[in-house]
């Protein structure tokens, strides 16, 4: 029988319509709930999409999940994992045969109920990672200014501050100062206003801001210690408990300070391994869940920072024996051995499209590493490389394709 994996995403991200297209090229019927327009629907991948409706949510899960009949469902984003809790809450309380299943279905997919509180909460799940014995920077949730001040005083400057449900660095912010602290944490704990969200629905046609902004939503704003260090990134697929697969990478270059990768180099570390089994085995999660930490300056320590309970961008890569996430994911959930393939490159670094070349399209890494760009969706390609803003009219999107395929040698 033919799995059908549903894919959550709120946002318009690249990266989700590359993991569509991995899923389906093991097999799957891929579905989608998303908003329209969304790269997704660019690709040969996605055999049927579901409108995602940011002013009822849940409306739109439920309707996505009825009509598609999933075995996995996928959340996307930050956003998408929150209304996947809120989805099971509201089933779960319902306790008759439909919401039951649904109830199954999202606890197969993501994991232990139970869990759910710790993973989408910064400094719940910060503490519980050190409770664990797992080597973290501290970190508090702040209320006030005057919680921010208390927390300098005993922790000392710099001071991170990070938003719950924050992602691509937008929520983050370091701040060298008190003063800096302060206006930095005002900034963030405000609710969008009115203005914002309506310009990221005329501009961009995200309706994700809608509703905090008409609520006057306040964020959550968490108070980290300072880290001098390298980033590095995991992904992992697990099932129960248990990791079937990992990608662990350092960062070696970022779209813009603070924001994520563009360029990562694959690596061993064994502690960083060991880390990521022992808090999936302790959440008892299943699916797809990335892990950041920063490699401190002066030890090489890992320190871990952050979790991310979703798919991140390195999701759809094939990278050899266990290193395949989707694979083990979809081989596992079918009850059958997970299938071992070459990897797509035997080259450890991997700079990814378009988010370094939109960074510089001079950058040595397009020509030294494996370049990740989607040449088996030509429209996919064609599309992005139009919404970028590297395009412009004196080189037009033929002309970046050729030069592209000019070095596409250094894919192998």
């Amino acid at each position: 029988m033919i799995a059908t994996v549903l894919i959550i995403s709120t946002a318009r991200w690249l990266t989700t319509a590359r993991l569509g297209m991995a899923f389906a090229n093991l097999g799957c019927n891929v579905e989608a709930i998303c908003p329209d327009h969304h790269p997704l629907c660019e690709t040969k991948a996605i055999r049927r999409t579901h409108v995602y409706h940011a002013l009822s949510p849940l409306d739109s899960l439920l309707s996505g999940i009825n009509s598609s009949s999933p075995d996995l469902i996928i959340p996307g984003d930050d956003l998408a994992n929150k209304h996947i809790h809120d989805l099971y809450y509201s089933q779960h309380i319902r306790n008759d045969s439909a919401a039951s299943k649904i109830c199954e279905l999202i606890q197969t997919s993501i994991g232990a109920p139970d869990s759910f509180p710790i993973v989408i909460a910064r400094a719940s799940f910060m503490g519980f990672a050190r409770q664990a014995g797992i080597r973290v920077p501290k970190t508090a949730a702040v209320a006030d200014v005057r919680d921010l001040e208390k927390w300098i005083s005993q922790e000392g400057l710099p001071v991170v501050l990070k938003t719950d449900g924050s992602s691509s660095g937008e929520g983050v912010r370091i701040a060298c100062t008190l003063a800096e602290a302060k206006r930095a944490f005002c900034s963030l704990q405000a609710p969008p206003s009115l203005i914002r969200a309506a310009k990221r629905v005329l501009i961009g046609r995200d309706m994700r801001w809608i509703r905090p902004a008409i609520e006057r939503r306040r964020a959550v704003v968490n108070a980290q210690e300072f880290v001098n260090g390298r980033d590095a990134t995991s992904l992992v697929a697990c099932w129960k408990g248990e990791v079937l697969a990992a990608l662990h990478f350092e960062v070696i270059s970022k779209q813009y300070e603070r924001g994520p990768a563009s360029v990562l180099r694959l690596i061993e570390n064994e502690e960083i391994d060991a880390i990521t089994r022992k808090l999936v085995r302790m959440l008892n999660v299943s699916g797809l869940h990335g892990f950041d930490f920063l490699l401190e300056k002066e030890t090489e320590k890992p320190y871990l920072i952050e979790m991310n309970p979703r798919a991140t961008q390195v999701g759809h890569l094939a990278l050899g024996p266990r290193r395949d996430l989707p694979a083990a994911l979809m081989a596992t959930a079918s009850g059958r051995p997970i299938r071992e393939s070459p990897g797509v490159t035997q080259n450890p670094t991997i700079a990814l499209f378009p988010q370094e070349w939109t960074r510089d399209p001079e950058s040595a890494f397009l020509h030294s590493a494996y370049h990740d760009i989607p040449w088996e969706e030509p429209i996919l390609l064609h599309d992005c490389l139009r919404k970028s803003r590297r395009w412009n009219d004196s080189r037009n999107v033929k002309e970046w394709i050729y030069i592209f395929s000019a070095h596409r040698s250094s894919h192998v």
